[in-house]
């Protein structure tokens, strides 16, 4: 079962989970602003995938925005983001699907299909 980390009333989101009921996919809705992933649970998701930490940063919103983190991404640790990510579900890039080895940021059809439908 997927885990789904989305955002309610993102369109993105609603995109994505549209794509998996229409292919049979099963998965489980997770508010991310609720229920944020944990440190660890990051760090498991950035040891299992080639994903660069960066990339789970929603740089579109507006708390990424009022934190300043463009300009602050470059000389932080990882430890510090990963602190960042955990404790505010809205610097997150969504949705965040997860299953073992799998997982994907954002909502990409190609991406979705080759991952989610193989």
């Amino acid at each position: 079962m997927i885990k789904f980390y989305q955002y309610p009333n993102c369109t993105t989101c609603k995109k994505a989970a549209k794509f998996l009921q229409e292919h049979g996919v099963s998965f489980e809705p997770i508010d991310i602003v609720q229920h944020t992933p944990t440190k660890n649970e990051f760090k498991e998701i950035l040891e299992m995938t080639d994903i660069d930490i960066n990339k789970l940063f929603n740089t579109h919103g507006a708390k990424y925005r009022e934190l300043g983190l463009k300009d602050k991404l470059a000389t932080m640790s990882d430890d510090e983001k990963l602190d960042l990510l955990s404790e505010n579900g809205m610097l997150v890039k969504r949705p965040l699907a997860i299953s073992g080895e799998k997982v994907t940021v954002g909502f990409k059809e190609d991406q979705y299909k080759e991952t989610w439908l193989s």
